[in-house]
């Protein structure tokens, strides 16, 4: 395994466990030339699941850039990295789970948003803005207020704040 930062190709295993839930394996390796610590991930390889895109375009599922867009929309929010990994992990298997060969970009989003919503309600708003496209203040206004809807029917209710003042 090479290592980041001098390049050597050799390193020593510290420390091996189980990450996501038993689906890959996380390594803490140590290079034997510089003795940077770094960690590795060993995964199953899967087969290739295509992501059918909004404009009919496919490319292949990357985990990594689903993380991405969950981490910008988690940026300054108290989300730990571990939290978005596992996010991470189990869009990935509900992902998998419903096809093995070809899933449309909505549907990823889909499986995001509600689990996204339960850890922190910003960031859920944040990836929801991008994933449904926003073009005005009057869309994130509906979402607000139908995240407030059913956060009242679930028995738990926030209040929507507005910066609108009455006229006399």
């Amino acid at each position: 395994m090479e290592c980041p930062k001098c390049r050597h190709q050799q390193s020593k295993v510290i420390d091996s466990r189980p990450a996501d839930d038993g689906a890959s394996i996380r390594r803490r390796r140590e290079c034997l030339n510089c003795g940077t610590r770094f960690n590795t991930y060993e995964r199953v390889e899967r087969a290739p699941l295509l992501v059918v895109k909004r404009d009919g375009t496919r490319e292949e599922f990357n985990r990594d850039k689903m993380l991405r867009g969950i981490i910008r929309a988690a940026e300054k929010r108290p989300i730990s990295r571990e939290q978005m990994d596992q996010l991470a992990a189990n869009v990935e298997n509900a992902v998998r789970e419903e096809s093995d060969t070809e899933i449309a970009s909505e549907r990823i989003g889909e499986f995001i948003m509600p689990r996204l919503m339960e850890i922190d309600e910003v960031a859920y708003i944040r990836f929801a803005s991008v994933y449904r496209q926003f073009q005005s203040r009057d869309m994130f206004i509906k979402e607000l207020e139908a995240m407030n809807h059913k956060m009242k029917a679930d028995g738990s209710s926030v209040e929507l704040e507005s910066n609108e003042t009455e006229t006399e």
